[in-house]
């Protein structure tokens, strides 16, 4: 994606809404799905974004997480819209830089109960480097042992997706779930290169049972060949 007259290039789209996911999840008690505003303020598909987003949270309260804009000063607007947790990426670490001013802003209105914070990574001269802005623009901050430490008593989760594998279903990173691997004060979801039911064992076996995953578009519920409820039936 790019931020250029808000072009995309489209992999699948579902005839399915927001809440019809929502709903399908619910049935199936799989807590912690995303919801993602991928347009930004500024787009005029914005509130077609929100209005999806909203039908979702409003179908199972206190269960989705949501992301995309997220900022200390609409982050309780979606928690009253039924969302569990907020996603932050963007907001904390912005510059490059982490804000920890509003990082504290952030726990302030919210409670770090409800923050879930976003580390996607790339990979550049042999060290992974946290992504912002729909992983367009890496910061100076690696991500190591080191920062999941002192970044997990702000939060009540991390969700990292492996950006370089990230929507390819072509294996996931083993080197980056060896990093997460690591005794995270808080729980962490890997997302990126899922392909496979060997994937996710992969994904438990290298992250030695410390690693959750989500899936998304190699589901068949977004046009993929892993089949959902082989997943939720094992898993």
């Amino acid at each position: 994606m790019t931020d250029e007259n808000d072009s995309a290039r489209e992999n699948f789209v579902s005839e399915m809404k927001a809440g019809d996911y929502a709903r399908l999840y619910r049935e199936k008690g799989l807590r912690g799905g995303h919801v993602i505003l991928l347009n930004g303020k500024g787009s005029p598909y914005y509130q077609a974004d929100l209005e999806q987003a909203s039908g979702a949270l409003a179908v199972w309260r206190g269960a989705l997480q949501i992301g995309g804009g997220v900022t200390a000063e609409n982050a309780a607007s979606f928690l009253e819209m039924g969302a569990s947790h907020v996603i932050v990426t963007s907001y904390v670490f912005k510059s490059g830089e982490i804000r920890y001013d509003r990082l504290d802003k952030l726990v302030s209105e919210v409670g770090r109960d409800h923050l879930v914070l976003d580390l996607s990574c790339r990979k550049r001269e042999g060290n992974y480097y946290v992504v912002t802005d729909r992983w367009q623009k890496y910061t100076k901050q690696p991500l190591d042992e080191s920062l999941i430490r002192e970044l997990g008593s702000y939060c009540d989760e991390f969700l990292i997706h492996a950006v370089n594998v990230e929507g390819t279903g072509t294996g996931v990173d083993q080197e980056l779930l060896s990093i997460l691997s690591t005794d995270s004060p808080v729980p962490i979801t890997y997302a990126g290169g899922i392909g496979t039911m060997e994937d996710i064992r992969r994904i438990q076996e290298t992250g030695r049972g410390r690693v959750n995953f989500t899936v998304g578009s190699a589901l068949d519920l977004f046009g993929g060949t892993l089949k959902f409820e082989e997943i939720v039936t094992n898993f």
